[in-house]
C-alpha cells in the first residue's frame, strides 16, 4: 500500500466542514442559549429554509443525518400496512439497513425500475396499480432521490410529472434530498429553477433537505411544505434519539450556509470539479464513462485490476452496483489538482 492515503472521491462526507459552517458553529458557541430548538439559531435557521423555500408555513425539524430524515418521514406518513414506491436503488431501499421498515413498525418497500437511476410515471403507475386488494400492502407514499444514486436530476417537468400521478392516486411525495444542493445548483444553471419550483410547487409534500454532504456536519433538516403532515413529527423525533438537547450546534451551520447562498455555491463547485474530473478520465484507454456527470459524481467503468492499482496508489474509491463500475465523488473542497493528480496516476496505471 502506498504511504498516502488519498480520500478525495471516495465521498462527498470524507471532506470537512466548510468554512461558513465552522464560522457558524463558532459564533454559536458562546454565551447560553435554551435547548431543545428553542434558541434564536434555530429559529433564524427555520426561517431562511422557508425563506429559501418561498413557503413562510413550512415547518422544519433537524436532525441528525439523512437515515433519520428519510426513516422518520415515511415513518410519519405511513401506517404499518402500507408501502412506499421508489427507485430499485433508492437509498431508503439499499442503504437505510430496513430503518424506513422498523421506524414505522413494517411498512413495505416496493421498488420500480427507471433509466439511470430516475422513476418514471409509467413504472410508478405498474407498481400502484399492481394489486389493489386488502392482501396486499397499500401504497401510501412515492420516495423521489434527488439528485438519484446516479447522479442523474430530475427536471421540474418529470417532478411534477411523477407528482400528479401519486396525488392522483392518493399517494404523499417525499424527495430524498441528501444531495439537494447540488440537484438545486444544476437546475438553477439548466433551467433557472428555485428551490420551490421543483418541490413543493411541483408537487412535493416533504423534504430530506441533506446538510451533510454539503459541507455540513450531523445536520440534516426536515422540511414539511404541508404542514398538517407535520403533526407530532416533534415526538417522533424525540422518541428515535435525533431531538438535539444543543440543538443551535446543528442549526446553526444553515444560517452559515443559507445566508449569502453559500449552500448553493458550494454544491455548485462541487458540480464543476466533476465535469472536469470526468473530462480528465474520459479519454484514458480502457476507462470509460457509463454516464454523463450532471451533479458531483463520476461512473466510470474500469477493469478490476485497475481499480486495485490504484487502490494501491493510495486512492479511494468505491464499486458500485457492478463488478467494473466504480463511483468517483467531488464536494465543496475538491481541487484541481487532486483531479489532475488522480487522472496523472490512472494514465500511467493503465499504461503499464
Amino acid at each position: 500500500m502506498s504511504d498516502s492515503e488519498f480520500h478525495h472521491f471516495a465521498s462527498d462526507n470524507t471532506s470537512g466542514i466548510c468554512p461558513e459552517a465552522w464560522a457558524a458553529l463558532q459564533a454559536a458557541n458562546t454565551g447560553f442559549e435554551p435547548s431543545y430548538g428553542d434558541d434564536e439559531w434555530t429559529t433564524r435557521a427555520c426561517d431562511l429554509i422557508r425563506t429559501v423555500f418561498d413557503k413562510p408555513d413550512a415547518e422544519i425539524f433537524f436532525v441528525f443525518n439523512g437515515t433519520a430524515a428519510n426513516s422518520l418521514v415515511l415513518a410519519s406518513l405511513c401506517q404499518s400496512y402500507h408501502s412506499v414506491v421508489c427507485h430499485e436503488v433508492a437509498h431508503v431501499e439499499t442503504d437505510e439497513c430496513g430503518a424506513p421498515e422498523f421506524f414505522s413498525n413494517g411498512t413495505k418497500i416496493l421498488t420500480a425500475t427507471g433509466p439511470h437511476g430516475k422513476l418514471t410515471p409509467a413504472a410508478v403507475e405498474r407498481i400502484i396499480r399492481k394489486r389493489t386488494d386488502i392482501h396486499y400492502p397499500k401504497p401510501r407514499v412515492l420516495s423521489l432521490t434527488q439528485s438519484t444514486e446516479f447522479g442523474t436530476v430530475y427536471t421540474t417537468a418529470e417532478i411534477n410529472a411523477l407528482c400528479t400521478l401519486a396525488h392522483a392516486h392518493q399517494l404523499n411525495v417525499h424527495m430524498d434530498g441528501a444531495r439537494f444542493a447540488n440537484a438545486a445548483a444544476a437546475l438553477r444553471e439548466r433551467e433557472g429553477a428555485t428551490p420551490a419550483d421543483f418541490t413543493w410547487r411541483a408537487g412535493v409534500d416533504v423534504l430530506s433537505f441533506g446538510g451533510t454532504k454539503n459541507g455540513m456536519n450531523t445536520s440534516e433538516a426536515v422540511v414539511f411544505f404541508r404542514p398538517e403532515l407535520a403533526r407530532e413529527f416533534d415526538y417522533r423525533c424525540k422518541q428515535a434519539g435525533q431531538l438535539a438537547s444543543k440543538m443551535r450546534f446543528l442549526s446553526s451551520q444553515w444560517v452559515g450556509m443559507l445566508e449569502n447562498d453559500n449552500w448553493l455555491r458550494h454544491a455548485g463547485h462541487a458540480n464543476t470539479m466533476t465535469r472536469r474530473l470526468a473530462d480528465a478520465v474520459r479519454d484514458i484507454p480502457g476507462v470509460e464513462l457509463f454516464i454523463e456527470p450532471e451533479v458531483n459524481a463520476v461512473f466510470v467503468d474500469m477493469p478490476p485490476a485497475v481499480a486495485a492499482a490504484m487502490h494501491h496508489r493510495g486512492w479511494h474509491f468505491h464499486n458500485f452496483l457492478g463488478p467494473e463500475r466504480y463511483r468517483l465523488m467531488c464536494s465543496w473542497a475538491t481541487q484541481e489538482t487532486e483531479i489532475e493528480n488522480f487522472a496523472r496516476d490512472l494514465r500511467e496505471v493503465v499504461a503499464v
